[in-house]
């Protein structure tokens, strides 16, 4: 069986896509912990750095949802 070759877009680095592989299909296996790279830059972050990330990410969700369902009066 053929699986699909893709890049990591952490890491860069080609691999399988193989059925049952652990984490995102889009992240290599080294790559791939959950919560433990940050994607853009794809340095490893600590508690604190993921807290603030999470709640950053929060309020920009609920700005776009306050924009995109605000009833115009």
């Amino acid at each position: 069986m053929v699986f699909p070759i893709k890049t990591c877009v952490v890491c860069g680095e080609e691999f399988e896509l193989k059925p049952g592989k652990p984490g995102f299909a889009n992240r290599c296996p080294d790559c791939s912990e959950e919560g433990a790279t940050d994607p853009s830059t794809g340095r490893h972050l600590d508690a604190d750095e993921r807290r603030a990330q999470a709640e950053a990410d929060a309020e920009r969700r609920k700005a776009i949802r306050d924009l995109l369902y605000r009833k115009d009066s």
